[in-house]
């Protein structure tokens, strides 16, 4: 345990859905700390939690207060503001010698609907959220190769995950859960992204990653799949929403930056967790 401990971590965003399973899944090991953004008596009482709202607080004293040796940003809210704390965790890394990992989002690339991207490929996108993301990414790809790691995120599902609880919610309102049938994507599961990233810290890993799964799925076939896994007996109403007539394709695949096999996964393997749990 003690060999560890070389590490003090800051988890932005550790109160959101996967800053908070990435929170867990490292502070027996790190000295590990994180942000939370709305009042919370028990953030308030752990020594390790400190209130942060992106759109008005200086990152700055939280950094200074905590003097990460690793930052993983898992923020969200308002973009600009983003932007801007992201520009001060730059600054503070380069003079700390710090080390930033961001998780970006499948959505960098979600102007090329032709085929799966790769680590290398150019970043391009028609959405304000991918915009964003780019935004961030190309500013950290100008800092020292050393001090970054980014990882890009396919939709990320697990037992909690705001996605399921979301459509759980519509099965039992009698509402329409959204598929896009002619969507062609890849896939992870919260428990496999904190596994990856606790070997990402192990082992010093920079540069880019794609956190998807091996294999693409339907969008509107892994969702039922899904669904009929979680619960067989209501059944489901589906809202299929065509984008475009023809396939169109969202996955992040890993070609350079490969995890070991034991970290890798397949869309399978998602379904057969949420089984069990």
């Amino acid at each position: 345990m003690k060999k560890e401990e070389k590490h003090r971590i800051l988890i932005l965003g550790a109160s959101g859905f996967l800053g908070g399973i990435i929170y867990k899944e490292l502070c027996s090991y790190f000295k590990t700390f994180g942000t939370y953004h709305t009042q919370n008596k028990n953030y308030e009482k752990n020594k390790h939690f400190f209130q942060y709202a992106v759109e008005e607080d200086d990152i700055y004293e939280i950094l200074n207060a905590v003097k990460p040796t690793i930052i993983i940003s898992a923020l969200r809210g308002d973009f600009a503001a983003q932007v801007i704390a992201h520009k001060h965790v730059v600054e503070y890394i380069l003079e700390h010698k710090s080390w930033l990992i961001f998780l970006s989002s499948a959505n960098v690339f979600d102007a090329y609907s032709k085929y799966p991207s790769y680590e290398d490929d150019k970043t391009l996108s028609n959405s304000i959220y991918g915009h964003f993301k780019i935004k961030i990414e190309n500013m950290l790809l100008r800092l020292p190769k050393k001090h970054v790691t980014i990882l890009r995120l396919p939709m990320v599902f697990g037992p909690q995950s705001p996605r399921i609880l979301e459509m759980l919610q519509n099965l039992k309102n009698n509402e329409p859960v959204e598929v896009f049938p002619n969507l062609i994507i890849n896939v992870t599961n919260d428990s496999k992204v904190t596994q990856q990233i606790h070997y990402i810290i192990n082992r010093n890993k920079l540069g880019i990653f794609h956190l998807g799964s091996n294999d693409l799925v339907h969008h509107d076939e892994f969702i039922k799949e899904m669904i009929d896994t979680l619960d067989s007996k209501n059944k489901a109403i589906y809202k299929k929403v065509f984008t475009t007539n023809e396939d169109r394709y969202l996955a992040v695949l890993p070609k350079h930056n490969l995890l070991p096999k034991h970290l890798q996964l397949s869309s399978q393997e998602i379904i057969s967790e949420l089984k069990y749990n």
